[in-house]
């Protein structure tokens, strides 16, 4: 908007200011969603917590009428009671939304399964067969996040020791939902070591 030929510049940051406060100040769908605990846990945990909440409150809220009044509720109170329980119960399911949000936040950072490549287990079947057996092992790897995870394991083609139940293997590779494991701290680890220093 120019209104004279100088000071066009201050008149239009002054408008653009003024617009900005004014849509800062409104309480966007959005950020009542974010009140409520929508989008920060998981929406089935969110409502099962918000529906349980809301008939616990308005029990309490009708038990605490009743014996203010000593009568049953009339429906006036009982819309009253309807309303108020749930604004409750919203406030409560959004403020326990945040920590149950945190929790499960970790669980979901990575989902890759590259990200127990390099980690170390131990492994929990009988032993570890090699991959062209057409047979599979188990192994329980701690991820960077300390979280505990079972996966099935082979061995290479080329690795020489089969890692037996309780031993610590280190996870090299992920094909196809298996896991290529070798034993840690063996030659098959020092020769994996050589040949992946070549390669780079």
């Amino acid at each position: 908007m120019i209104i004279s030929g100088g000071g066009g510049e201050d008149i239009d940051t002054d408008v653009d200011a003024d617009v900005d406060a004014d849509t800062n100040n409104e309480l966007s769908f959005g950020q009542f969603l974010g009140w409520a605990g929508i989008g920060k846990a998981p929406l089935i945990l969110l409502l099962a917590t918000d529906l349980s909440l809301w008939g616990v409150f308005g029990w309490m809220l009708n038990v605490w009428f009743g014996s203010i009044i000593n009568s049953k509720v009339n429906s006036l109170f009982g819309v009253t009671i309807l309303f108020s329980s749930m604004i409750i119960s919203l406030l409560m399911g959004g403020l326990i939304a945040q920590p149950i949000g945190k929790i499960f936040a970790e669980f979901g950072e990575d989902a890759s399964s590259d990200r127990l490549i390099g980690c170390v287990g131990i492994v929990t079947s009988a032993y570890i067969p090699i991959g062209n057996q057409g047979r599979i092992g188990q192994v329980d790897v701690l991820d960077t996040k300390r979280n505990l995870l079972t996966v099935s394991a082979v061995i290479p083609d080329w690795a020489t020791i089969a890692p037996q139940r309780g031993e610590k293997v280190l996870v090299i590779e992920h094909k196809a939902q298996i896991y290529l494991v070798i034993a840690k701290d063996s030659p098959d680890q020092e020769q994996w070591l050589a040949n992946s220093s070549q390669i780079n």
